[in-house]
């Protein structure tokens, strides 16, 4: 389904080239963190999808950092450098509404990717809810129903949000689950996942099982795992990033990641700016794009980002 997707998106972008297609000139890409493979490989698709309308055609793509602040200065350099529309991962789904806002007062449209944006005129993102379901429900057969569960947590934008929620919807159909931390952010990334793990790790003697917010977070979290010579628990995450697939043949403690289609997002978020700016209206303006879920029994066959 994903496949068809992608191939439908790109057949429309193509066919968005002519007249139409070189009136694309700028579009402006914020995204969360370009120290994340996930953000890197959105932020290349989008350059990828803009040039197949237009080979002319410029694409800034920045990272927030997860900072409202410097968003918010990145969508007014877009607004200043007039932008035909913005790619958005917004750093906080309710905060940034008033950047969306005076983006499209100056005429220009916005397309959330990733997370939920107020005011976006529309949104592409993973159905994380099903994402964090399916990576836990995992992690509890795994375990047999049974035993102490920490989440390692994350920047509270949307999606990450929506993942927590997935997981423990699962964690509290099974009595036998003790979930013994939920609040610790991580930030996302492989130095706060080795962070949080250590400490954590120092407070809980025994832990089988952990969920991560993404894989750059159970990246760390294995290590810090390493480190501390703790072998007893089984982690799962959100992602299926290169990073993980590699982990997942190795000797890793992760054991599965619930698979993202960023490049997928890009690409249609660029097919919903075009159809904006040449008049037509999109047929679907909120697009949840289901996850799978990539395992050590299961790594080799996954084709990837």
């Amino acid at each position: 389904m994903l496949k068809k997707l992608v191939l439908a998106a790109t057949t429309l972008i193509v066919a968005a080239t002519g007249a139409s297609g070189a009136d694309l000139r700028k579009v402006g890409v914020t995204l969360g963190s370009l120290g994340n493979p996930f953000f890197v490989s959105q932020g290349n698709a989008a350059v990828e999808a803009a040039k197949k309308v237009n080979p002319k055609a410029e694409v800034t793509v920045v990272a927030a950092d997860y900072d409202l602040g410097k968003q918010f200065s990145q969508i007014d350099n877009f607004i200043a450098a007039g932008v035909d529309f913005i790619l958005l991962n917004a750093a906080d789904p309710k905060a940034i509404a008033p950047a969306v806002k005076k983006a499209q007062g100056a005429g220009i449209r916005v397309i959330a990717i990733g997370d939920v944006a107020e005011g976006a005129d529309a949104v592409v993102m993973t159905d994380n809810t099903q994402a964090g379901t399916i990576s836990c429900q995992y992690l509890v057969d795994k375990l047999g129903g049974k035993g102490n569960v920490v989440i390692v947590n994350g920047p509270q934008v949307s999606s990450v949000v929506a993942r927590v929620a997935g997981c423990k919807a699962v964690l509290a159909k099974y009595p036998g689950i003790k979930l013994l931390s939920d609040d610790q952010d991580a930030k996302g990334s492989r130095d706060g996942g080795l962070a949080v793990m250590q400490a954590l790790l120092t407070r809980f003697d025994h832990i089988d099982g952990i969920f991560t917010i993404n894989d750059p977070t159970a990246i760390g979290v294995d290590l810090a795992a390493k480190q501390l010579n703790r072998k007893e628990m089984i982690i799962t995450s959100v992602d299926g990033a290169p990073d993980i697939v590699a982990a997942l043949k190795g000797n890793t403690l992760i054991q599965a990641s619930a698979a993202q289609e960023p490049q997928t997002m890009s690409i249609k978020g660029i097919e919903l700016g075009m159809d904006y700016m040449t008049g037509k209206t999109p047929a679907e303006t909120s697009l949840l794009i289901p996850s799978t879920l990539v395992t050590r029994d299961n790594a080799a066959d996954y084709k990837g980002w």
